[in-house]
């Protein structure tokens, strides 16, 4: 007996180092290229191959590089078979590792455009029957992300690992992620799957955010699939949800609803949508003071503006973003408005603000997100200098109200 197994063992050895010189020969590296580039529809680079035994049998590929535009590089992938139906002999996949990858959003957005069209294409060469999904024996039961970095379109990144499980058809089952680096770092978040509904728990920013989405699947290929969202958001720290510098800080509570229609998950981002009604417990406006604005009545930057609280509600279209019904206040300063932001962070709007005796004074919102200025309008400008001279001083503020009002009553009398 003791004789049989160590010769099955001397057999599995000789096995496992003829594999390993076979898949480690440039011949082997230079078919496995050409293959994965031809159904990617991308040039893919790979550095070594490997059958590797320790932790944990596994086939080993490193240095991999898709030349997408941004690229897309992972420096390991573990690809881990399961062994009892290895046994019987059936290839399964058990587990996939992919360490120490960076992927670009844009590189990713390229991918998918790029997958579609080989679906497209093969759709028309070899009928409709070639759009079947991915045969459940190659879907990882279990995918590990072990420090992966992704960057966003605007060029920030995060560090994150992750886990996920599968369902036999390729969906996420159970995901669970933790931040190490960038926007958001520290912060966990687990997704689990029950049919076609996720709930959501993050803890970031000293609160939570939690919710739950419903998938209503393509009626068929090509066709648009739609998610739809709920999330409760209960004191999180603003500007840990925010790139630095942070344009506003504070306790945020906020109920949010979204939705996305979409045939591609690479265009999910644009086309995103979603509105909330929210608050700012001790609310911090960085770049901006009101109260300067309004005293010294002409063009302000820089500053802060202290607050209470900060309410409103918030629409969102892609990166497009509208804050309306705006209400602040502290002890001595309350103000009420909306602003717009564009993709390109550029803001505009309307700002009406209360100062002690002061009331009503208007302000027109603009700059970018990260650097916002305030100025009166036109006919506030030409009332607050009326004002100054009528009566210094107090008729500086009171000017500016009223010939805003006068000139808001010109607009609309005669449709400009």
């Amino acid at each position: 007996m003791l004789l049989a197994s160590l010769g099955l063992l001397l057999v599995l050895a000789a096995a496992v180092w003829a594999v390993q010189r076979w898949i480690g020969t440039d011949d082997f590296k230079a078919r496995a290229e050409r293959e994965a580039s031809a159904a990617l529809g991308v040039a893919v680079q790979l550095t070594h191959i490997e059958v590797a035994v320790w932790p944990l049998p596994a086939v080993a590929v490193e240095g991999i590089a898709l030349q997408t535009r941004p690229a897309l590089t992972l420096e390991r992938i573990e690809v881990r078979p399961a062994w009892r139906a290895l046994v019987r002999g059936q290839l399964e996949l058990s587990t996939v590792l992919v360490r120490g990858a960076r992927l670009p959003q844009s590189g990713i957005d390229a991918l998918l455009l790029l997958l579609q069209k080989q679906k497209q294409l093969t759709q028309t060469t070899r009928g409709l029957e070639a759009e079947n999904t991915i045969d459940p024996q190659y879907i990882p039961r279990r995918t590990v992300f072990d420090s992966v970095t992704w960057v966003s379109t605007t060029g920030s990144s995060i560090v994150l690992d992750a886990e996920a499980q599968l369902s036999p058809q390729g969906m996420p089952d159970d995901v669970s992620i933790k931040i190490l680096k960038g926007q958001l770092h520290g912060a966990t978040a687990r997704v689990q799957r029950q049919d076609r509904d996720w709930t959501l728990v993050l803890a970031v920013g000293g609160g939570t955010v939690q919710g739950h989405f419903q998938l209503q699947p393509a009626p068929r290929a090509g066709a648009e699939f739609v998610v739809k969202g709920q999330l409760q958001t209960r004191s999180v720290e603003v500007a840990a949800l925010t790139r630095a510098p942070p344009v506003l800080s504070g306790a945020l509570d906020a109920d949010t609803t979204l939705s996305v229609r979409t045939t591609s998950l690479g265009a999910a981002a644009e086309l995103l949508q979603t509105q909330s009604k929210f608050t700012v417990r001790h609310a911090v406006l960085h770049g901006i003071d009101l109260a300067k604005a309004v005293k010294t009545v002409g063009l302000s930057r820089g500053g802060v503006t202290t607050l209470d609280t900060l309410g409103g509600q918030v629409t969102t279209h892609g990166r497009a973003l509208q804050l309306s019904n705006l209400a602040a206040s502290s002890g001595v300063l309350s103000a009420t408005g909306n602003v717009a932001v564009s993709p390109g962070r550029a803001l505009s709007g309307r700002v009406t603000v209360d100062l002690a005796s002061t009331v009503g004074v208007p302000l027109a919102v603009g700059g970018k997100l990260d650097a916002p200025e305030v100025t009166l309008t036109r006919a506030a400008l030409i009332g607050a200098a009326i004002g100054t001279v009528i009566l210094p001083g107090v008729g500086t503020g009171a000017g500016a109200s009223l010939g805003d009002k006068v000139g808001q009553g010109f607009k609309k009398l005669f449709g400009k």
